[in-house]
């Protein structure tokens, strides 16, 4: 483990690609192949391989008290180490590094207690067993125990990255080694396969999430045919929760973007079951009422509910509206043009009886014009714009390419001001890179949000002097700061929550700008907000796009 760590340290401290291939790829070769293995798996930042759905369970508050117990450091110690790094692992290493010598642990130990943990229901337990582990681990690799625990690295490494090192170390063909990655979902049984010369014998299975093809954003219809000349098959770009769904014998599972299980649709796995044969689709789950999809905001009251009430299932039924098929009856369609994989998924539908499964509308545009037409009528249908993709695209899972752009509305925004700052973490650990944000009701000003991304490191630096010199009270890693800094912030839409004292909160919102021009007094209301809210639930959009009443979109 300690090899380990010296290798992530080092492959932190340099920008180049070639570099980071290099040191990985030595250390997996200097490994035996069991420990090989695992330290494949830990260098994409996880504790099990990217198919495997279990959890270790264990939180930072947890890690945050071994740490504190093995240093025997007082909280506010802790507090100081933590706001000069920014992250619990680098936290762990400087409080430990007086701690007196450890024996260290090996790569193959961790992956035990990882698998102890997965299993183990009480926090007692796991903290006992996490604690074993990390008394018996030297500072240096407690950091990184502590690092994958949390399910981040910071080191610069992207799995490609390990694919490009296996493929370095044992003198296997890239292309080989990336297609077994894709086909197992398990970075580490592929370095098993390349080690074993057996990356050609590599077959699909079924319940291994696939990664997702991402579409291209652009601007502009137009912009679309600058990188296709072809006619563009066009589909409604749906506001839900992109899905991919296996079927094999009688049994089904679906897997969302990130490539966990979706358990909270139960209504649509016996749909799914009486389709025939094997298959792979992905699509996207909505939330859908006649013949209206529905706002997020809605589809999200279903998340995070294993077992929905019936009145739940009935006030928000779902629709699987399905655009590709990549899998079926033993074939896999990845390298298949997108027109015969449409054409395969038409036929299987064909026998589909349930209302939850749906075939995406398909439109062919061969100008700009008949694809901006297309975008305006699917804004005025309630969807978020549309999706254009080259006929002959293969399905390139986890990539964005020049084959399928995606051509969204434009985003609300508010006018806000900053109350309260928070030191950021990694690269933004010694600035205050995130802010809170308020709306005003009268006098008072109401928290709605809060925002990290969208500003140049510049102007958080900027910032940064700023709010230290009109902070009104230093709570440590957070502050309050005077209502001065307006910004304009972009966002999503606009949900229920009772986080804020606003009662509402912002759906992925990002700082546009800072509005300079305009003061405190001048930022938008809470009644705004409520005007919006409204709107995004209950107004049909018009055939430009906006609201009726509006002018924009939410």
């Amino acid at each position: 483990m300690l090899r380990f760590a010296q290798t992530c340290d080092a492959v932190a401290a340099t920008t180049k690609k070639t570099n980071k291939i290099r040191l990985v790829s030595s250390l997996l070769q200097s490994l035996p192949i069991e420990d090989a293995v695992h330290a494949a798996v830990f260098l994409t930042g996880r504790p099990f391989p990217r198919w495997d759905e279990r959890v270790l369970g264990v939180g930072g508050r947890l890690l945050a008290r071994l740490i504190g117990e093995l240093s025997e450091k007082s909280g506010e110690a802790m507090s100081g180490v933590y706001r000069k790094h920014g992250d619990l692992g680098d936290m762990a290493e400087e409080l430990l590094a007086e701690r007196g010598a450890a024996p260290g642990v090996s790569l193959t130990e961790v992956a035990g207690v990882f698998d102890e943990l997965a299993v183990l229901r009480g926090q007692a337990e796991k903290s006992e067993l996490l604690r074993r582990l990390l008394a018996r681990a030297r500072p240096a690799e407690v950091k990184y125990i502590v690092k994958i625990v949390t399910g981040d690295l910071r080191i610069g490494l992207r799995e490609s990255l390990v694919e490009e090192a296996i493929a370095q170390a044992y003198e296997r063909p890239i292309g080989a080694v990336r297609r077994a990655n894709m086909l197992l979902g398990d970075i580490g049984e592929t370095l098993q396969c390349a080690f074993r010369n057996e990356l050609e014998t590599v077959r699909f299975r079924l319940f291994h999430p696939i990664d997702f093809m991402l579409a291209t954003p652009v601007e502009a219809a137009a912009e679309i045919f600058k990188n296709a000349a072809e006619p563009m098959v066009v589909e409604e770009k749906y506001d839900g929760i992109r899905a991919q769904a296996h079927k094999g014998g009688s049994r089904v599972k679906i897997f969302s973007r990130t490539l966990d299980e979706v358990v909270e649709f139960p209504e649509l796995c016996e749909p799914l079951a009486s389709l025939p044969g094997e298959y792979i689709v992905d699509g996207e789950i909505l939330a859908w009422h006649d013949a209206q999809p529905l706002p997020f905001t809605q589809l999200q009251r279903r998340l995070g509910r294993r077992n929905p009430d019936l009145w739940l299932t009935e006030e928000i039924p779902v629709k699987f509206v399905l655009f590709d098929l990549l899998y079926h009856d033993g074939e896999l369609l990845l390298d298949s043009p997108l027109v015969e994989r449409r054409r395969r998924l038409r036929q299987l539908l064909v026998q589909a009886q349930a209302k939850q499964l749906q075939l995406a509308p398909e439109r062919m545009c061969e100008t700009p014009e008949a694809l901006e037409e297309t975008f305006r009528a699917a804004l005025a249908a309630g969807h978020e714009g549309v999706v254009a993709k080259a006929p002959d695209s293969l399905y390139a899972p986890g990539r964005r390419g020049r084959f399928w752009f995606k051509l969204k509305e434009p985003f609300a925004t508010l006018d806000v001001v900053v109350t309260a700052v928070e030191y950021g973490h990694g690269k933004r650990h010694g600035v205050l890179s995130d802010y809170t944000f308020a709306v005003r009701e009268g006098d008072r000003l109401l928290t709605i949000g809060k925002a990290y991304s969208g500003l140049t490191d510049a102007e958080i630096h900027e910032f940064t002097d700023y709010f230290l010199k009109h902070t009104l009270e230093d709570r440590g890693f957070w502050r309050i700061v005077e209502p001065k800094i307006v910004l304009e912030v972009a966002f999503n839409n606009i949900q229920r929550s009772n986080r804020y004292e606003s009662g509402f909160a912002l759906r992925f919102p990002r700082i546009l700008r800072i509005r300079a021009d305009k003061t405190p007094e001048q930022i938008d209301t809470l009644e705004r907000v409520r005007e919006l809210y409204a709107r995004q639930i209950t107004l049909p959009r018009a055939a430009d796009g906006a609201t009726a009443a509006d002018g924009g979109a939410v």
